[in-house]
């Protein structure tokens, strides 16, 4: 799959990007739980779409790693796409 195809509330069955930012890792809380959350900008040559990673997922990324996110899911914020592993996705570092 490729940026320009994915779909706002809709399933990522596998995407290839390459990390061009992150941002700082924050930490949250609610009545569920904690943990912690970043926001990144993911690309390929369609475009660039927003990367929200969670808990474990925070520290495996860095600017310029290429990754693979596999059985993942796109939702809207604000009007912008993101995308993210979720709960039954797979986030995979490309050596």
């Amino acid at each position: 799959m490729k940026v320009s195809e994915i779909k706002a509330r809709a399933p990522v069955p596998e995407i290839e990007l390459e990390i061009v930012s992150k941002g700082e890792v924050r930490k949250w809380a609610n009545d569920n739980g904690s943990g912690t959350v970043v926001s990144c900008a993911g690309k390929d040559d369609t475009g660039e779409i927003s990367i929200s990673l969670w808990n474990e997922d925070c520290d495996k990324v860095e600017e310029g790693d290429k990754i693979v996110i596999k059985d993942g899911w796109c939702s809207e914020f604000r009007g912008q796409k993101q995308i993210s592993p979720g709960k039954k996705g797979k986030l995979e570092i490309v050596k």
